[in-house]
């Protein structure tokens, strides 16, 4: 979907899809130089990261096994609580991994933050993270982010894998979702 298709939709594009996929081709260079001669499984965030993880997965000439998590953070309204609760658990092993997790978008950074740990917890050689977008201005908190795409203002964003009530994922860039539409 373009944003044409949108465009009451949306108030403005922040990131095209050239600049995506400019930005994404640019990580991947970066993750090769650093897994170079290693073994790298990569770990998608559902549902969210699937856009992100396919044109990762797909730009990198250096061999990946991929797996998927589902979490869910729940809270009053639209805030995370930081509880969080596994949907779908991996189906790998960790232990002696690298493991690089795949995120759209980092907000609050609670959830990601206990993802971090409890991945961490299961023996691997390695964990990093690359993230397509941050927004420092939604931090509570400080989460390490070894590949991030781009920084974002704290608004509400879709496309590109990111979604308002399952709308929007398959937009190609990422834009500002109208107050009109989620008000």
């Amino acid at each position: 979907m373009e944003p044409r298709d949108i465009e009451g939709d949306l108030t403005e594009i922040l990131i095209d899809e050239e600049q995506i996929r400019a930005r994404l081709a640019e990580l991947c260079r970066v993750i090769e130089k650093d897994y170079a001669g290693k073994d790298l499984l990569l770990v998608g965030v559902l549902k969210g990261a699937v856009m992100v993880m396919a044109d990762l997965a797909r730009e990198l000439v250096h061999p990946i096994t991929m797996d998927w998590m589902a979490v869910s953070s729940y809270g009053s309204g639209t805030q995370s609580s930081g509880v969080v609760r596994i949907l779908k658990d991996l189906d790998t092993d960790l232990h002696g991994r690298n493991v690089l997790i795949v995120e759209d978008i980092i907000d609050s950074g609670l959830t990601l933050s206990w993802l971090l740990a409890n991945l961490k917890s299961r023996g691997p050689e390695s964990v990093e993270i690359c993230a397509l977008l941050r927004k420092p201005a939604a931090a509570r908190v400080d989460i390490d982010v070894k590949y991030l795409g781009f920084d974002i203002p704290n608004q509400f964003v879709v496309g590109y894998g990111l979604d308002f009530d399952e709308r929007y994922r398959n937009l190609r860039s990422v834009g500002v979702l109208a107050p009109h539409i989620y008000a």
